[in-house]
């Protein structure tokens, strides 16, 4: 228990540390990346407004910045000219249901929101339920997924008498298969509806998927393109089980890293234990136990391992 204790008291605020310092260091990174990127659109943006006003003299400063104002806030509601008409279609149905799933899945791209006072409050009440009723249809799916790889590696020990083997080998046919439905194959799809080039493809796929959704690259937004009525509906549930498959995945790979942590707290203890007893610190009792405990937890995740029956998505692989 005191030894749990110390390993909060520090281990909070070691771990804030090093969050605030990996933040430090991601915004470092990106003021030296974009910074200079930013100052020359800046730049060349000046010199096209001083350059149209030079040239038509018939245009005013406030009159040109309130139409320039106008255009950029009817493009953040899905208006675009189109030679002497506008194009619309971000509010259709299958806009619409994209904004609904963008929305419950915490998504949020930010290039298309409500602007009524009624649609405002409809997206919070939305929201307030779609939200949770997401994560249980989440939950359901990874468990799905997680029962089809446990079925397979219970046929592969039936039929190929592995053991270990069996589980580490359908652990990586779900990795590498999930890479390539959610992460490799769309960004493929993309490019050819979109225009969009691998790298940004991919791009696009990582940043949805994680459910970061910056908004600067989003499907079906183009006004110039043709999408089929199927294309944003797989997008849509590829939005769905990509969500699912990439949470077993961090799942996995946070129970990685407290398992690890947990094996060299044990080696610790048991490097210290003979310490220990020779200086009457602790009494042989305390080492035993303390040995039975370590010996506990690698039984468990041994067990864990070689195990391939049911279990909750939250406590996979």
């Amino acid at each position: 228990m005191v030894a749990a204790r110390r390993r909060w008291r520090w281990g909070v605020p070691v771990l804030l540390a090093v969050y605030v310092g990996y933040l430090g260091m991601g915004a470092a990174v990106l003021q030296a990346l974009e910074r200079p990127a930013e100052v020359r659109a800046a730049q060349h943006l000046l010199r096209e407004y001083w350059k149209l006003l030079a040239n038509h003299s018939c245009l005013q400063g406030p009159a040109l910045q309130q139409l320039i104002e106008g255009v950029v806030q009817a493009y953040k509601s899905g208006i675009t000219l189109k030679g002497n008409t506008t194009s619309l279609g971000r509010w259709d149905f299958s806009g619409s249901f994209f904004f609904s799933i963008s929305t419950i899945t915490t998504i949020g791209y930010g290039n298309l929101s409500p602007s009524t006072a009624a649609g405002r409050i409809f997206c919070i009440v939305f929201a307030l339920f779609g939200i949770p009723l997401n994560l249980v249809l989440l939950n359901e799916i990874g468990q799905l997924m997680l029962l089809g790889v446990q079925h397979c590696a219970r046929r592969l020990e039936e039929v190929f008498h592995w053991r270990n083997k069996a589980s580490f080998l359908m652990k990586t046919c779900a990795l590498v298969t999930g890479l390539l439905l959610f992460l490799l194959l769309p960004p493929l799809l993309f490019s050819d509806k979109e225009g969009w080039s691998y790298d940004e493809g991919f791009y696009y796929s990582f940043i949805t998927l994680n459910t970061i959704g910056f908004g600067d690259y989003v499907i079906g937004m183009n006004p110039d393109r043709t999408y089929p009525s199927w294309y944003k509906n797989v997008i849509s549930l590829w939005i769905l089980f990509g969500l699912a498959w990439l949470a077993l995945v961090v799942k996995f790979c946070i129970n990685f890293l407290e398992s690890s942590s947990d094996f060299c707290q044990c080696n610790k203890k048991n490097m210290e234990m003979p310490e220990d007893l020779m200086d009457g610190r602790k009494s042989s009792v305390t080492g035993l136990q303390n040995a039975e405990i370590c010996s506990d937890k690698e039984t468990k995740m041994k067990g864990r391992v070689e195990s391939h029956s049911y279990t909750d998505p939250i406590e996979a692989l």
